[in-house]
Parts: C-alpha cells; structure tokens; sequence
C-alpha cells in the first residue's frame, strides 16, 4: 500500500540480546553479535524499528516496571549511540497463568498490531524477527509479510 510506513518488528531476549533467565539489569544485557548492523541495515532501507518482548517476570514479581524501564532506557541509547533510531518498545508484563489472558502476549498479536494502527503501518510489507515460535505465530496473526527466525538470519546463536 502506498503511503504506509514499513516496519521491522524484533522481539528482545534471544534476539537482541544473549537469552538469559529474565534480564532486568544492565550488566545481565549482552547484546547479540551483529545485531547492530543487522538492524541498521533495515533502518537504512527505511524501516521503523520496534521492539515487541514478553515480560512475564513483571508479572511473576521477579522485578518490576521500574526496573524494566531502566534497563530499556540503557538498551534504546546503546541504539541511539549506534546510529539506530528506536521507534517504541512494546512491553507485555503479563502471564496468564497470574494474570489472565491478554492479547498483547506473544503468540498474541497484541503489540504488533497497536503500532501498525499508531504508525500507519503496512504489515505485508513489514518484517518480524524473533527466536521462537511464539514470535514467529504473532507476526502471522498481525498479517507480517515476512516472519523470520533471528538463527536463520545471523546464523550464530
């Protein structure tokens, strides 16, 4: 469609950074190998970048909000620093075991399709990438033209 902005969607443990059992601190973020130029990339295509990540350990008390916003302040400026331009990050603190059901979750669309109604975005020209299944089956629900595992694209981890 023309007139509609473009996006890259990325989940954020196991694709942007090492997965380790709920980051929420700084020094526990290590981002993955060539995952900065794999975003600049897009970004010099003209894709809006997002960030779309479950964060059950909001919900399991494991951390909080505030701890969560740290981190993603830290994370987003390490982009900045780097050249990329973070459009939003999209948060899910919920789990439905503690907290219901909800339909920002992954495999749930939730978050995916709140920035393409935001943003003005094509979801058939858009593309999503991520390091499960879960990932993969909410870009499919948001109607994402290209769904990609983070291991077929870098190939390292």
């Amino acid at each position: 469609m023309k007139g509609k902005n473009k996006a890259l969607f990325l989940d954020r443990d196991g694709t942007i950074n090492i997965e380790k059992n709920y980051v929420y601190k700084i020094e526990d973020f290590e981002f993955i190998p060539g995952i900065f130029d794999l975003i600049s990339d897009y970004q010099k295509e003209g894709f809006l970048i997002f960030i779309v990540t479950n964060q059950s350990g909001i919900a399991r008390g494991m951390y909080t909000e505030i701890d969560y916003e740290i981190l993603t302040r830290w994370m987003i400026n390490q982009f900045k620093q780097k050249g990329i331009y973070i459009t939003k990050v999209y948060h899910c603190p919920h789990h439905p075991e503690i907290t219901g059901e909800c339909n920002c979750r992954k495999p749930n669309p939730g978050m995916i399709l709140q920035a393409i109604e935001t943003y003005n975005i094509s979801p058939v020209n858009s593309v999503l990438i991520g390091d499960k299944k879960r990932d993969f089956l909410a870009g499919k629900k948001a109607g994402i033209g290209k769904n990609l595992y983070i291991q077929d694209v870098l190939g390292n981890n």
